[in-house]
């Protein structure tokens, strides 16, 4: 294994997904030139996504699935990925191959260059989604926009996971989420609160061509909203 420490850590919460997640690993391998390493990070020992990766990684060793010690759940998957993470930067992303690997040096490129945050973003100008249900995208695109336009956020898109953070002002914030997917929502509030920077670049969001998602929408949806009415309040001075 190389001795040069990564610049980025990706975390990738994964659910029973099995070997289909190989060719998405496979496309990330081929994109990411930065020295990186990828954490997979699931809730059990009895995952499927456990024995694919753990064969497919002897031949990658960036490559490193690990099993959460954090209860159930993509929020508390995340939490835990961050706090392993060896990087200065980390990039959150799906298993599901819905998200580009080709931004994840631009993204990073972002946060070294000291934005606290760097979101690929489907609804800014060039930015894309395509498939997907038809209700999900709509409140999402609605938040994201009346985010930006209103307060002030950054980006266009502040419920898209596919972010990349500057580790160290994640561990200052904290993560509150321990369920859904809300976590991008939530720090890019905590970032607007404490007027820290925050960037957007566009990407094509492409709806996963394998599986069933795991997104929760009416169970979920409270947690977003509480993120949404966080960033619309006062300056935080931080602790």
């Amino acid at each position: 294994m190389s001795d040069v420490k990564p610049r980025v850590t990706v975390v990738i919460p994964a659910y029973n997904e099995g070997s289909a997640i190989i060719p998405h690993l496979r496309r990330m391998l081929e994109s990411i030139t930065l020295p990186c390493e990828i954490l997979i990070v699931v809730d059990t020992e009895d995952d499927t996504t456990l024995p694919p990766v753990r064969e497919y990684a002897l031949a990658h060793p960036a490559l490193r699935v690990i099993v959460s010690a954090y209860g159930r759940g993509p929020a508390r998957a995340i939490r835990f990925g961050f706090d392993q993470a060896t990087a200065p930067v980390v990039v959150v992303t799906m298993a599901d191959g819905c998200d580009d690997p080709q931004q994840i040096d631009a993204l990073t490129l972002l946060v070294e260059r000291g934005v606290v945050i760097a979101a690929a973003s489907r609804y800014m100008r060039g930015g894309q989604q395509v498939g997907g249900p038809p209700l999900k995208g709509m409140m999402s695109r609605t938040a994201g926009r009346s985010l930006q336009w209103f307060a002030r956020v950054g980006t266009h898109d502040a419920t898209n996971s596919f972010k990349a953070y500057n580790r160290d002002f994640v561990r200052e914030v904290g993560i509150e989420s321990d369920s859904g997917f809300e976590i991008g929502i939530e720090l890019v509030a905590k970032a607007r609160r404490r007027r820290l920077p925050v960037a957007e670049i566009p990407t094509i969001w492409l709806d996963r061509s394998f599986g069933e998602s795991n997104f929760k929408t009416k169970e979920w949806l409270p947690r977003y909203l509480r993120w949404y009415v966080h960033a619309y309040g006062p300056k935080d001075q931080g602790e």
